[in-house]
């Protein structure tokens, strides 16, 4: 019975957990990053009135910033035994699922500063930097694990290991006969 236990348990945690403790140390750098040039760039760092001091303008800069990095640590750390070889596409359905994770990330900020009239830096920070930040790192976990490093893909590199492991046995078989 222990047994039984002792490998679900580490099923799952190959499964899922190793994954989201990794994914979060990417995420806490990615957020640092975030965090840093919306502040930066709110409190006027590339000068005053324009688009990208607004807090519209300043997170859709800091996330672009923040994703490349997390791109980078995800394929590299996180997710790399699922990396791809087309690492364009790669990086293009990541983009793609961190602009979504922005717009999830935008809806909190766009209804506390616009809708609810809470237009200081605070309550900026605590709608995108804590209640949008929950909701889009959710969803960016479940599509970057499923989908874009799913093991699914015939691209990625546990799949090209199995293909060359599979040929080996198979060259070994043929040998043997």
């Amino acid at each position: 019975m222990a047994s039984s236990l002792s490998r679900a348990f580490r099923y799952l945690y190959d499964l899922t957990v190793r994954y989201a403790l990794k994914f979060g140390v990417v995420g806490l750098i990615g957020y640092v990053i975030d965090v840093g040039i919306f502040n930066a760039l709110r409190l006027g760092a590339a000068g005053d009135d324009h688009f990208f001091q607004g807090p519209i303008g300043a997170k859709i800069i800091s996330v672009t910033v923040a994703t490349l990095a997390t791109w980078f640590g995800n394929r590299y750390w996180t997710f790399r035994e699922h990396r791809r070889q087309n690492f364009l596409l790669e990086l293009l359905e990541f983009g793609a699922i961190a602009v979504a994770g922005l717009g999830i990330s935008l809806i909190p900020l766009y209804i506390s500063h616009y809708m609810l009239g809470f237009d200081n830096l605070v309550a900026d920070n605590i709608s995108t930097n804590v209640i949008g930040l929950f909701f889009a790192t959710a969803f960016r976990f479940l599509l970057y694990r499923y989908w874009v490093y799913g093991h699914h893909r015939s691209d990625g590199l546990a799949a090209r290991t199995r293909r060359e492991e599979e040929a080996a046995a198979r060259a070994t078989d043929e040998a043997a006969d």
